[in-house]
């Protein structure tokens, strides 16, 4: 009888932790052509953002014409258990003759950010944004020109790949980390973005689903 259930116990620890690692947590389902729970924030001018087909799913789509608003969705992910971020993205272009360092220059044609909240109003708070660049270089990471709280992550760059679908997961735990030095246990909100106001750039990047994983 020991053998039988000592086998039991065994097939019950397998399947616990193939679901643990199975984990997954839905931000965006722009795919299902639900975007319920995402907000706009405009931080100058206006982006335009919709929902539309792309084969046989649904895509959201961005149109820049010197402006900056983005979308966003509160919604808290606990990073010890799934810590990493999926998603995809396409941009038709990038911008030209930027120094994405300084404030002149902070504009992306896609942007995604994850966000800590702190402090009163958030005036506290930390983000990682994962920009596709135009100038800096793949796995670069620098502050953002217009405060400290939050910085920028390359995780593509210029025109090589435009017109493409890329995907990526990253270990927003681990970035955190690299980007401020601490430990953070989740975040509270993802957002997302085009935005050309600063050098007042036009184009069209495109965004698919978003989600958590846990590896």
């Amino acid at each position: 009888m020991k053998p039988l259930i000592s086998y039991l116990l065994s097939i019950s620890f397998l399947i616990s932790t193939h679901l643990v690692k199975a984990e997954t947590t839905a931000v965006g389902l722009f795919s299902q052509g639900q975007l319920g729970g995402w907000e706009e924030k405009t931080f100058k001018g206006t982006t335009h953002y919709k929902l539309q087909p792309e084969g046989s799913a649904q895509v959201l789509a961005a149109t820049i014409s010197g402006g900056a608003s983005g979308k966003f969705k509160k919604i808290k992910i606990d990073l010890n258990r799934t810590p990493y971020l999926n998603w995809r993205w396409k941009v038709d272009q990038t911008w030209l003759g930027l120094n994405e360092k300084t404030k002149s220059g902070d504009d992306y044609p896609a942007r995604l950010y994850v966000v800590v909240e702190r402090g009163l109003f958030g005036i506290s708070s930390k983000t990682v944004n994962y920009v596709w660049a135009s100038q800096q270089s793949v796995g670069s990471l620098w502050p953002n020109a217009f405060t400290t709280q939050a910085a920028l992550i390359a995780v593509e760059s210029g025109n090589k790949n435009i017109q493409q679908w890329r995907s990526y997961k990253r270990n927003v735990k681990a970035d955190l980390r690299q980007a401020f030095g601490e430990d953070f246990t989740h975040i509270d909100a993802v957002a997302l973005m085009s935005d050309g106001d600063n050098s007042q750039q036009t184009g069209r990047a495109y965004f698919g689903d978003i989600w958590f994983t846990a590896d």
